[in-house]
């Protein structure tokens, strides 16, 4: 269908595209859309499904739908959670044991990662502090949301402790739930504890680096600037970024970011055969494998 500078790949619910539409016609018009198809969410049955595909909104504005995890057994709920973010412009998928989770967000990880994860604790199988716990020990940096019954302090302690970012006590205002959504999704975690590109690793808490299994000695401001870069892999971060994320408010010149990086380069792939940390001329500095 081509309508106007408009480009739709059919396969969404009827919902899903008058919400859609309705973002169209009230802040988009003329910018050139594309939307994937989805599909349609089974939560009365024992197996999760996948609720809705992200959109993908106008390359003009820069504009991408937040993608939503949701992970929650009761089904009811899982349902009336949904439409609600719908109905706020938060796409969803849905998976009703921890297992299920765990995977759907570690398939992501490698393609297009959540943007957040809402986590009900009490889960058949793996419950919620053990799907976190696993998210944070395979590095991954996406905010977690956890539900619960449980509103003891001990309770939201061992959230905190297994990783998730913020807590919310059933019952909760759907209002309060996208707005501390929102909130989550303007940032990534600060919770992960292991950094990882490709067989380079970084243990935030026991601060040491390896790769292929060799220990990795560097200087204060190196370890910086590999953690910045990791979080960010494999995507470029701009010298401009690099200086203010490495240095605050006070960043040196060019020169002493570019000798950093070449003692940097020295640790961390001179003497390995392939190489990770990649400049790119005119865009930044990239960690990432490139064959």
């Amino acid at each position: 269908m081509d309508a106007e500078g408009f480009v739709l790949t059919w396969g969404v619910g009827r919902r899903s595209l008058r919400i859609f539409l309705g973002l169209v016609a009230t802040s988009f018009v003329g910018a050139n859309l594309h939307l994937k198809s989805s599909c349609t969410p089974k939560l009365a049955g024992s197996t999760a499904s996948c609720r809705i595909n992200p959109y993908l909104l106008p390359q003009a504005s820069g504009y991408v739908m937040p993608h939503i995890l949701l992970v929650e057994d009761d089904e009811d709920l899982a349902a009336a959670i949904i439409d609600y973010l719908e109905l706020e412009s938060l796409t969803c998928d849905y998976a009703r044991t921890g297992l299920e989770g765990l995977n759907l967000a570690v398939s992501a990880a490698s393609v297009q990662p959540f943007d957040a994860i809402i986590l009900d604790l009490n889960l058949p199988g793996m419950d919620g502090l053990n799907v976190c716990k696993q998210l944070r020990s395979q590095g991954m940096d996406t905010p977690v949301l956890m539900l619960t019954a449980l509103d003891q302090l001990k309770d939201k302690l061992a959230g905190f402790a297994a990783g998730t970012d913020d807590y919310l006590v059933k019952p909760f205002a759907m209002p309060e739930l996208v707005a501390r959504l929102r909130v989550l999704v303007l940032r990534r975690s600060g919770q992960v504890s292991v950094l990882r590109c490709d067989d380079l690793e970084m243990d935030v808490k026991a601060h040491t680096v390896l790769r292929q299994g060799h220990v990795l000695h560097l200087r204060p401001i190196e370890w910086k600037i590999l953690h910045v870069l990791l979080r960010h892999s494999p995507d470029v971060v701009s010298r401009q970024e690099l200086l203010i994320e490495v240095w605050g408010d006070n960043p040196p010149d060019s020169n002493s970011l570019k000798v950093h990086l070449f003692h940097l380069r020295k640790s961390i792939d001179e003497p390995f055969t392939t190489h990770l940390l990649h400049t790119l001329p005119g865009q930044g500095i990239a960690l990432r494998r490139e064959d």
